[in-house]
C-alpha cells in the first residue's frame, strides 16, 4: 500500500510542478509521475537532513519541500526528453542540412 501512495503522489506533485514551470512540459504522464516521485523522495532526504521531524499535525515544511525537489526534477527531466526525443531547439520535424553541421 506504500507504494501505491508513493506512485500517487508522485503523480500530484509532478502535475503541480508542471503547471508551476513556465511554458509546456511535452513529457508523458507516467514520466510526470516518475519524475514526481523522484523530486518528492529529494525533498524528503533534504527535509530530513535539516532536522524536519514527524509533525502531529500537516507537515507543510516536509511537504513544500517535496514540490520544490518535484518541480526542479520535472524541469530537468522534461529538458532531457526533449532533447532525447528530438524537439529540443534545432527545430523539431525539420531536415537537416549542411549548415546544422557547421561550428
Amino acid at each position: 500500500m506504500g507504494w501505491l501512495w508513493a506512485i500517487i503522489v508522485g503523480l500530484v506533485l509532478g502535475l503541480i510542478a508542471r503547471a508551476i514551470l513556465p511554458g509546456k512540459q511535452n513529457i508523458p504522464l507516467w514520466l510526470t509521475a516518475l519524475l514526481g516521485l523522484i523530486g518528492s523522495i529529494l525533498g524528503n532526504a533534504v527535509a530530513t537532513g535539516i532536522g524536519v521531524h514527524d509533525t502531529k499535525g500537516i507537515d507543510w515544511i516536509r511537504h513544500l519541500l517535496q514540490l520544490i525537489g518535484a518541480v526542479i526534477v520535472v524541469g530537468i527531466g522534461s529538458g532531457l526528453w526533449a532533447r532525447i526525443r528530438g524537439s529540443g531547439s534545432r527545430g523539431a520535424g525539420r531536415a537537416r542540412t549542411s549548415r546544422d553541421h557547421q561550428v
